[in-house]
């Protein structure tokens, strides 16, 4: 059940940053990109990082994907964005039928749990156990991956500060 699930979402995830890439529109772009971060949190669940799933979805799917929006709302050139609105929400509620149906196809046929409890899985818990669930997320962000992660920060501000120059442009 659990390998079906995460196929449902990984594909929801894949759909959702395909259109990302090809939506018409800035709004239609950030919907997509909610359904595909929506469905990361939903696989964090399945591998049992919960943290993860509520950091994913308080940090990136709300306020990441709010100061988003407030800079699209700023750069706002006159579009007409109804109509890749009704496509985006007829998408999300496609991929969500479709969920649904596969979960309860699944019950009905008695799927069999697979998790998997391989080598990753026990160094995991074994980080859990050393140093709780939020030191083992924290130990190898600030410590490995450090440079990737302030650079990503650096990105964001960037982008944040050339929306709101080319804004300036327009309103003045």
């Amino acid at each position: 059940m659990v390998t079906f699930l995460f196929y449902v979402f990984a594909a929801v995830a894949v759909g959702g940053a395909i259109g990302v890439v090809i939506s018409r529109s800035p709004v239609g772009s950030l919907l997509s990109m909610i359904a595909t971060l929506g469905s990361m949190a939903a696989i964090f669940v399945l591998l049992e990082a919960h943290f993860l799933a509520a950091i994913q979805i308080i940090v990136y799917a709300g306020a990441i994907m709010v100061l988003f929006l407030f800079v699209i709302m700023l750069l706002n050139l006159g579009h007409d964005y109804q109509k890749d609105l009704k496509v985006g929400a007829f998408s999300l509620v496609s991929f969500a039928t479709v969920g649904a149906m596969a979960y309860v196809l699944s019950r009905q046929l008695g799927a069999a749990d697979l998790s998997d409890s391989g080598p990753g899985a026990a160094a995991i818990d074994a980080a859990i156990a050393q140093h709780g669930v939020v030191g083992a997320i924290a130990q190898p962000l600030y410590t490995t991956y450090v440079v990737p992660f302030e650079i990503t920060g650096i990105l964001l501000l960037v982008a944040i500060v050339g929306a709101l120059v080319l804004a300036k442009k327009n309103v003045a």
